[in-house]
């Protein structure tokens, strides 16, 4: 097959899993340049697109290709528009040093760096303890649990941390890994019998960088193996630094040893950011983007996207794209246009479905059995949580909340909701758990 039709039956995949708005807007203007030498060259209307794919979805087109294609192969992006000279300076430095770090297998992020870590209250305490970590790693701090909710800024962190390292000491074996891709590589090596080859290569690190822990519920495996792993670096002082959506107390379906293991070092947690701060990550980014924004639009993105700062970013990058493509300012009018499906109505009612998704998303369990018949522990108590958080976020009756639940009548309802407040009032931790929740709903 040609690149034209590798291309072509690559967007049919590629539309399946992102959607067809996102696929519209972001995908489609991508055209097919050259496969040579297995690699792909892409053409992308500005540099805004490339830079949305990388941090987006930065595997997911070299996946799909890698499926059609039925070998391996990597990606350039030749950007169709003209560029400045600063531009292609800063450009051609960010991809020099992610050429280095690939070479010593280090596959971080460049642009994720303390220099453009915005820091402000609700997340000072995390960015401070990262710059310790990173200026002594395995001397204090160690392991250093961060944990927050979606888009706030846990990866930028970590990736700094070992952008950090990597960048003062060239011999230091650094690994920055997902906790899903780690599970990948535990189940492929039971597979083919690899265990051996998996243990020397993550016990043999300096530091050792794991996004998404919260990944490892419920798989027995991959925390064992992990376990291990964390004594074995521990031992040895090397660095361990974990990132998580919640702190290691709410982890659920992890062993109790794991968790212990999470809590021997310095748990530090990230907040949404305030105003100001959000404010400021605006300016910052528009100004590293060479975005030109006035106040007035600053103002109406800090003032909609209130929880998360990959939010906050991606606005900038589209807008970017929306004026290089046409070549108009950016005011109040095109921002409201251009990002409407992002920044949502304010007044828009919170459904049943929307918590009910919230809960299972948190707890780990799929939407069907929160509205199963099964009553063991680890499905009644998150259905007792979502019928409370209905009952208080949305207008529905007691009835619909039950029958949005699976088909529970009202006076389940009722029970649920008197246990939860029950327990709100006599546990600060279970109390802190549900105010987390709540706010995932309701900034």
């Amino acid at each position: 097959m040609n690149i034209e039709e590798i291309w072509e039956k690559s967007l049919l995949k590629i539309e399946e899993k992102i959607g067809s708005s996102i696929f519209e807007l972001w995908i489609k203007p991508i055209k097919p340049v050259q496969l040579k030498d297995q690699q792909v060259v892409l053409e992308v209307p500005n540099r805004f697109f490339k830079e949305w794919i990388e941090d987006y979805y930065p595997m997911l087109i070299n996946e799909v290709v890698e499926g059609i294609a039925g070998y391996p192969v990597t990606f350039k992006y030749k950007i169709a528009e003209k560029e400045t000279a600063d531009i292609k300076r800063i450009e051609a430095r960010l991809e020099n040093r992610k050429t280095k770090l690939a070479s010593r297998g280090i596959y971080l992020n460049p642009k994720y760096t303390f220099d453009n870590f915005i820091s402000g209250q609700s997340n000072q305490f995390a960015g401070a303890a990262a710059r310790a970590v990173a200026g002594s790693p395995g001397k204090v701090y160690n392991p250093l649990f961060i944990y927050g909710g979606v888009g706030l800024g846990k990866t930028h962190l970590v990736s700094a941390i070992g952008n950090t390292v990597a960048d003062k000491r060239s011999d230091y074996n650094v690994l920055y890994v997902s906790a899903e891709q780690f599970t990948n590589e535990v189940v492929t090596s039971i597979r083919h019998q690899k265990m051996a080859e998996l243990k020397e290569k993550y016990r043999s690190l300096d530091m050792l960088l794991l996004d998404d822990i919260q990944f490892i519920q419920n798989k027995e495996q991959t925390q064992e193996e992990f376990f291990h792993t964390f004594n074995a670096l521990y031992e040895k002082q090397k660095q361990i630094v974990i990132s998580c959506d919640r702190p290691p107390r709410e982890i659920k379906a992890v062993t109790d040893r794991l968790r212990s293991r999470f809590s021997m070092g310095l748990i530090a947690d990230i907040q949404p950011p305030e105003f100001e701060t959000r404010m400021a990550i605006i300016h910052k980014k528009a100004a590293i983007e060479r975005i030109a924004l006035n106040e007035e639009v600053i103002n109406f993105i800090a003032a909609r996207i209130k929880t998360n700062i990959r939010e906050l970013e991606g606005c900038l990058i589209r807008l970017g794209a929306q004026a290089a493509l046409t070549g108009s300012p950016i005011d109040l009018d095109m921002a409201k246009s251009v990002l409407r499906d992002i920044i949502q109505d304010e007044e828009r009612p919170i459904t049943v479905e929307q918590i009910q998704k919230t809960v299972c998303e948190y707890f780990g369990l799929k939407m069907q059995d929160l509205k199963a018949r099964k009553r063991t522990k680890e499905i009644a108590l998150p259905r007792q949580i979502a019928m409370y958080l209905a009952k208080q976020l949305t207008g529905g009756s007691l009835s619909d909340i039950g029958k949005n639940m699976g088909g529970k009548d009202h006076a389940t309802v009722i029970y649920a909701c008197k246990q939860i407040e029950g327990r709100r009032a006599k546990d600060d931790n279970f109390n802190r758990m549900v105010e987390t929740l709540l706010h995932k709903i309701k900034p």
